[in-house]
């Protein structure tokens, strides 16, 4: 039998990397009100606690730990904190990275591919090795990385986000061949252009995507219910999925 959606992730505790804004703040919420109890993990405290601060507000459960993903300690540290507080993680959203620099490859520094690599790739790397870890010693889990449109098509002028977000394609499927004999699912999302505070705050009407099959932005709670889904019992033969969240955007 399906369960409600009240209680789909009743007995589960969720993990969210990047979990103060955007869509990993509606991912922690929607993890919530599902009735996981929430890890919200984030560089930025205020944000962070902040989310913490909405869930308890629905009568949620939730703790903030801070992380830098691009930090193998920090990560460990996030990872055994989730585990201390709660016991255990059943499903992990690793959303958290950075927005390109725009540059053509030839003109992009060695600073800006350091940077967008060592968080948008190496930190869903490292988040996974530990939550991994974990997911074994305790039976099995499902895992959810954060690639994007970027990660199925090529873009101009955003070479190191381009190549980070097709590498956790590759990571995903890896992983999914590697632990699906260990009752551990990994799948990825791949959002085209959504509507969170930072784009609303730039002004970025739906006109400019005109001429796209579905002329508007997501909202970030549409990206959250997919990632429910792919961590939900109903997916459970869901494994090394790259899953379009962009409006046909990719299928053009």
């Amino acid at each position: 039998m399906v369960r409600q959606q009240h209680e789909r992730h009743g007995d589960r505790v969720a993990l969210v990397t990047g979990a103060g804004s955007g869509i990993g703040r509606a991912t922690a919420l929607a993890f919530a009100r599902s009735g996981a109890r929430v890890v919200v993990a984030d560089i930025a405290r205020p944000s962070g606690e902040e989310t913490v601060s909405l869930i308890a507000g629905e009568g949620g459960s939730a703790v903030f730990v801070p992380v830098d993903v691009a930090d193998a300690a920090s990560v460990e540290a996030m990872v055994a904190a989730a585990v201390a507080h709660y016991g255990r993680i059943d499903c992990a959203f690793n959303n958290a990275g950075i927005l390109p620099v725009k540059a053509r490859t030839a003109e992009c520094s060695e600073d800006d591919w350091d940077r967008t690599i060592a968080v948008n790739l190496k930190g869903v790397w490292l988040c996974m090795k530990h939550e991994i870890r974990q997911m074994l010693a305790q039976g099995g889990g499902a895992i959810v990385n954060a690639s994007s449109v970027a990660g199925l098509k090529g873009y101009a002028l955003t070479s190191p986000y381009v190549a980070s977000k097709h590498a956790i394609v590759g990571l995903t499927r890896t992983a999914a061949i590697e632990y699906g004999p260990d009752n551990i699912r990994v799948n990825a999302v791949c959002p085209g252009a959504v509507m969170t505070d930072l784009v609303r705050g730039l002004g970025t009407s739906v006109q400019s995507l005109e001429g796209r099959p579905m002329a508007r932005y997501a909202e970030p709670e549409e990206i959250a219910a997919a990632v429910l889904w792919l961590c939900s019992d109903e997916a459970s033969f869901v494994t090394g999925s790259a899953l379009p969240i962009d409006g046909g955007l990719s299928a053009q």
